[in-house]
């Protein structure tokens, strides 16, 4: 009896092989379409992060330079001004002696100098806050405020050992002097110097910020447009695979998200790149020239405190002069043709003049404050004013020299109401300068709040419209291939 073979296996059959060829091929693409879909999520959810981040630094420059510690630096800059005026009209007072309707009067001096405590007091607390966490600057705040209570100590007694004196328009008495010196060498030697440290370590703070700020900012739109660039490349890349793998010219959903995706990344760019220019907008033709002009107004006030000085105390009239000269080279440096600095005042004044009246001819230079305000290409609107405050300057500085003749004429009487007289006297060509410069910051103060304002609403509305618009992109790609896995289920 012969034995019975085993049996073989069957043998797969050209149908059965092709299925198999079929299943795999099937797999293949499935993972394929998953790959490129899982691409096109996390391109999209970059796209999203990195915008959302770029807006971020955006608005964070803006609440730090248009609503935080910018504007407490333009407070803390009043500092100077309020502390220089202080003494300006202490100095006016005891001038005026029993004389009290000289000038604007007395009274109107003395509501001044609490207007401007008052002011000084603000700008402290701004100052304080700025100095959180920095133990130097807020050793200097308490230095300036320990310093202005005993300043006002001692204008107290000058003012009671004048009224008690009760003599005419001129020379104080001896002791009253004596004690105003004691006083104007705190404000002079200590107080001011502390002030306009503060100022400049504030505005330091706020540049480091800004240039940080700016930075991220300019490099905002970069980043977006790589993002994009990959999220829109991973997108394609999709299409194209779906395209040649099931025969269809395109895929609608895809196309949608894919120029969503382009059109979204063209508005943030565009967006953040107009962030970018309105806080540099803000930061150097607003903030920038709004401190450099109230510093301006603050050193021209010292000047005007220095003149009221020469006039109360002749044994430093020296001193006080040349204060005054190195006070308004500071606001404005000039310098002839040949490279020359004029040494007195006499020279400076007559270079000022030439300066103003050959403005756009004028060979020389011209620095400081205000020099450097004026050389710029002025904004819209401010041609005129910055060449009203330049002759409204040259009007002081000419009342100025006026006011020292007929003192070094020896007409003391004459002197004191030149300085602080009507029409044509010192204050009043003082005023007419402080009136120019005001309306010039205030205009790039304008400049500032309208770039801060075209800053917050250049980002609002992208908390909604950004998440909105991924969350789409992403429910089109998810429904754009779809119907393509489910044709292998």
């Amino acid at each position: 009896m012969t034995a019975e073979a085993p049996p073989r296996p069957d043998r797969p059959t050209a149908r059965s092989r092709a299925a198999e060829r079929a299943r795999r091929a099937a797999g293949r693409t499935t993972v394929r379409v998953w790959t490129l879909t899982a691409a096109c999520l996390v391109g999209i959810a970059v796209l999203f992060a990195v915008t959302t981040g770029a807006i971020a630094q955006a608005r964070d420059g803006f609440q730090v330079i248009g609503h935080g510690a910018g504007p407490k630096v333009a407070a803390t800059a009043d500092l100077y001004f309020a502390l220089s005026d202080m003494d300006a009209q202490v100095a006016n007072v005891l001038l005026m002696g029993d004389e009290h309707d000289l000038g604007a009067g007395r009274e109107e001096a003395l509501r001044r100098y609490e207007q401007r405590r008052d002011d000084a007091d603000s700008a402290l607390l701004h100052a304080a806050q700025l100095a959180e966490g920095d133990d130097a600057e807020q050793e200097n705040v308490r230095a300036v405020l320990d310093g202005l209570g005993d300043y006002e100590q001692l204008v107290a007694e000058a003012r009671l050992l004048n009224d008690e004196a009760g003599g005419g328009a001129g020379q104080p008495p001896a002791a009253v002097v004596d004690r105003y010196r004691e006083a104007t060498d705190l404000m002079r030697l200590e107080l001011l110097p502390k002030a306009y440290n503060l100022t400049l370590e504030s505005g330091a703070t706020v540049r480091a910020t800004y240039e940080d700020r700016r930075s991220a900012t300019r490099l905002g739109p970069v980043w977006v447009a790589l993002s994009g660039a990959a999220a829109a490349g991973a997108l394609i890349a999709l299409q194209l695979y779906l395209s040649a793998r099931f025969r269809r010219r395109y895929n609608p959903a895809l196309v949608v998200a894919t120029a969503g995706v382009v059109g979204l990344v063209g508005l943030a760019t565009l967006m953040l790149d107009d962030q970018a220019q309105q806080l540099r907008t803000a930061k150097e033709d607003g903030l920038d020239s709004v401190l450099a002009l109230s510093r301006a107004r603050a050193i021209s006030t010292n000047m005007n405190a220095d003149q009221s000085r020469w006039l109360l105390d002749p044994e430093r009239a020296d001193t006080y002069a040349q204060g005054f000269l190195e006070d308004a080279q500071t606001v404005l440096y000039v310098e002839d043709a040949a490279g020359e600095v004029p040494g007195d005042l006499a020279g400076y004044g007559a270079e000022v003049d030439d300066a103003v009246t050959e403005r756009g001819g004028y060979r020389g230079r011209m620095l400081g404050f205000l020099g450097e305000e004026v050389r710029d290409a002025p904004l819209a609107g401010q041609a005129a004013a910055q060449q009203e405050v330049l002759r409204a300057y040259d009007g002081f500085l000419r009342a100025d020299r006026d006011m020292r003749l007929i003192a070094e004429s020896g007409r003391e009487r004459e002197a004191v109401s030149a300085h602080m007289g009507g029409a044509g006297s010192v204050e009043d060509a003082f005023d007419r300068y402080e009136e120019a410069l005001i309306e010039l910051t205030d205009l790039h103060r304008d400049t500032f709040d309208e770039a801060v304002r075209a800053g917050d609403d250049g980002a609002a509305g992208w908390d909604v419209l950004l998440p909105a618009a991924c969350l789409a992109f992403a429910v089109l790609v998810l429904a754009g291939v779809r119907p393509r896995l489910a044709e292998y289920r």
